[in-house]
């Protein structure tokens, strides 16, 4: 039986939770084994458990103050799409760009796909790029 749209919202909250916190375990631990983690333009493309734990120890590093506001979501059976937009500090190298510790703001796209249990079978995230860049030029 798919997911209702409470219960998706719950799991995505509860890893959106974990992002805020910075807390890699807990953010794996809504993902299933044997998911598929895509950030659409990454060089590694879509990994796996551990390339997300790659990938979310070192965003952890480069960005801090973190917050998350859900602009909206459409739901399907056994998927969402969440449409957000975060905003904190550049602290570290974002993307592969210097932050110097200033403030930035961009707006995200999450495809979330669930397994039968409930657990993130995959995650597709669209970043918006172009934001970022402009707002942390480089000398």
């Amino acid at each position: 039986m798919p997911l209702t749209h409470a219960e998706m919202d719950r799991k995505i909250e509860e890893h959106f939770t974990f992002e805020a916190n910075d807390d890699v375990e807990g953010v794996l631990a809504t993902l299933a084994p044997d998911v598929e983690h895509d950030v659409v333009g990454s060089p590694t493309g879509p990994t796996g458990r551990d390339g997300a734990r790659e990938f979310y120890t070192s965003l952890f590093a480069d960005l801090s103050d973190g917050r998350f506001t859900t602009l909206r979501r459409l739901y399907a059976d056994g998927f969402l799409v969440d449409e957000s937009r975060w905003a904190g500090t550049a602290s570290g190298r974002p993307f592969g760009l210097d932050g110097r510790n200033r403030p930035l703001e961009f707006r995200l796209l999450h495809v979330f796909e669930f397994t039968d249990d409930g657990d993130i079978a995959r995650e597709n995230v669209w970043i918006d790029l172009a934001a970022i860049i402009a707002q942390l030029p480089q000398d």
